[in-house]
């Protein structure tokens, strides 16, 4: 997280859930969210993982009622991860550090309801109820296939792109607040779907494919990014069947 130490840069310390082990990073997309936006920005950072099952002193001490993510910045204790985003983004800001913001508000918009679908259909704890099952799977399809419609579709920037985009992200070729948001939603569905659904994001939804692709070679991304087992243990009690 750090790139040397320099006087001149704030003192941050990102505090995220704790996977299963107690020690490593946990599921939680809030805490991978405000993780990437620090790694993207390029600041020093410190990253501390919490073990929500022990009610940790630090809890009690630095955010009490809280829980991950949470961040100290210069002393100063911040808790709400939508004013931390962008208080981050409002701070460290140019020339020193990259702007995140997004060109195309459309951009923030791709893909809104498809984590909420996923919910839905993953949630749908009857084995017996096949109707329910399908309706709530084809309304996730249908959000993914807007989603895949937005990332193969040329942005305004992309005048020689008569057809199919060329650009790696929601928004261009860098990563942004947007991808911030979607992806650890978009890696969770795709994980848990396999998993306790046995249902795969389709091969012809290609734009979404080439997305997650480019996410993964990406260290920002992976590096923050919870083991798949992780992910599991997570929604093992959410999806079980009855």
């Amino acid at each position: 997280m750090s790139n040397g130490v320099d006087a001149n840069e704030p003192s941050i310390e990102l505090f995220v859930k704790a996977g299963s082990d107690g020690e490593t990073i946990g599921n939680c997309p809030l805490c991978q969210r405000i993780f990437m936006v620090l790694w993207l920005k390029g600041v020093t950072f410190n990253v501390t993982t919490v073990d929500m099952t022990k009610k940790p002193a630090i809890l009690r001490s630095l955010a009490p009622g809280s829980q991950p993510p949470f961040l100290t910045f210069n002393g100063d204790v911040r808790t709400d991860f939508i004013k931390i985003e962008e208080f981050l983004e409002e701070t460290l800001c140019p020339p020193r550090y990259p702007s995140l913001g997004v060109k195309y508000q459309s951009s923030y918009k791709a893909g809104a309801d498809v984590f909420s679908r996923f919910s839905a259909y993953i949630k749908n704890s009857s084995a017996t109820d096949n109707g329910s099952d399908n309706y709530l799977m084809k309304n996730l399809l249908k959000a993914l296939k807007r989603l895949d419609d937005y990332l193969k579709e040329p942005l305004p920037y992309e005048e020689n792109s008569s057809d199919v985009t060329e650009r790696k992200f929601l928004d261009g070729n860098q990563l942004t607040l947007a991808d911030c948001d979607l992806l650890p939603k978009l890696h969770i569905v795709k994980v848990v779907c396999k998993r306790y659904r046995g249902f795969d994001i389709p091969e012809q939804l290609m734009g979404i494919w080439h997305y997650l692709k480019n996410a993964y070679a990406q260290d920002e991304f992976m590096r923050t990014c919870p083991a798949d087992r992780e992910i599991e243990l997570a929604y093992a009690e959410v999806c079980r069947r009855k």
